[in-house]
């Protein structure tokens, strides 16, 4: 289902460095984090969307969330977007 709703989705930034920016701007819906990513790459993710009170939702796969996105490499965070 999480995978499905990341692919069907209209608006995404995909990455680190890109959901935490949109986070910080307050224009994220809902996070999408990969459980077998390292965690010192999603932690500054994590640590941002809990303090907004963002919802999070982990995914079990890096490949499948990057696949979901419509691109060849595995995606550790990815942020729905308004």
């Amino acid at each position: 289902m999480s995978y499905e709703k990341v692919s069907q989705a209209n608006n995404i930034v995909v990455g680190t460095k890109q959901t935490v920016k949109a986070l910080k701007k307050g224009i994220v819906k809902e996070v999408f984090i990969a459980e077998d990513a390292d965690s010192l790459v999603t932690q500054a993710v994590i640590e941002t969307a809990n303090a907004l009170k963002i919802s999070l939702t982990y995914v079990d796969s890096t490949k499948k969330l990057g696949k979901a996105c419509k691109i060849e490499v595995g995606a550790s965070s990815v942020a729905i977007i308004r």
